[in-house]
């Protein structure tokens, strides 16, 4: 890790007049979005926060519930388990297997399924970035919702 002094790049000169704004979210204000399985719930984006690089949230999977596959092709994704067990499949075939205090980067224009095939509820962070165009670039689905005409199961 690079010592930020090391970097011969001093930090921008604050006026004592300049007041930054801060803005702190709660996950209780946040919507819930389960259309494409599991429970998302964006906390920091450029609605809630005015981020202008990318959007973070918490992605909760009960037990046999999964995220649909999908890819992004403007972004990486970070995710980040915080508790329980993911099983994430990248491509249709290949499984990465992620526990609590895990994580991975999903490169952008990967396909993606995230599943829990645990007996516990798991919770992780994410985190897109950079940003689309447009919010409709964003986010490709490559697999039907859970519940719709040929979703699959969580552990297939």
């Amino acid at each position: 890790m690079t010592d930020v002094s090391d970097t011969g790049v001093a930090p921008p000169e604050a006026s004592s007049k300049e007041e930054v704004t801060l803005t702190k979210v709660s996950l209780d204000e946040t919507v819930v979005n389960n259309r494409r399985g599991g429970e998302i719930r964006v906390l920091l984006s450029p609605n809630t926060v005015g981020t202008s690089t990318g959007f973070m949230g918490l992605l909760t999977i009960r037990p046999g519930e999964y995220v649909s596959e999908h890819y992004h092709p403007y972004s990486e994704e970070f995710l980040y388990v915080i508790r329980g067990t993911l099983v994430v499949r990248i491509n249709g075939e290949q499984e990465l297997t992620l526990d609590a205090d895990e994580g991975m980067v999903i490169p952008k224009n990967v396909r993606h399924r995230v599943m829990n095939r645990s007996e516990t509820e798991a919770f992780a962070v994410f985190h897109l970035c950079p940003l689309a165009p447009r919010p409709d670039l964003g986010h490709v689905d490559t697999e039907p919702y859970p519940g719709q005409a040929g979703g699959s199961e969580a552990g297939k």
